[in-house]
């Protein structure tokens, strides 16, 4: 089976319980700490694109920037890009790549769609 490319937070529940999913299935896992290594703007939109949906789809809501920043569907996409740029942990998490496409794993089951 092909490998994974995981983009998360090792420390994210949600990511533990995807790698828990992924080993229980066999599946090669390679894990990207983003909050760590960051992510390059053309990185960013090349997950953005994989995923098909809008910049603000992706954004982490329950951090605190959001608020301060009031951020939303209403802002401008790259403004939002450039935001997670700078501020990784406005990414929402854990994102999934095989090959051309990817999902938020949120829940962790949205991963099976890949496995097909």
């Amino acid at each position: 089976m092909a490998a994974l490319t995981v983009y998360e937070k090792p420390t994210c529940t949600t990511c533990r319980k995807l790698h828990a999913l992924l080993v229980e299935r066999g599946v090669d896992v390679e894990s990207v700490n983003y909050h760590v290594t960051g992510l390059t703007e053309p990185e960013l939109r090349g997950l953005i694109a994989k995923t098909g949906v809008a910049p603000h789809e992706l954004l982490r809501k329950r951090e605190p920037l959001v608020k301060e920043r009031g951020l939303g569907p209403e802002t401008d996409p790259d403004e939002l890009i450039a935001l997670m740029v700078e501020h990784p942990a406005l990414l929402e998490r854990p994102v999934v790549v095989r090959g051309d496409r990817a999902v938020l794993a949120r829940p962790v089951e949205r991963v099976l769609e890949l496995l097909d």
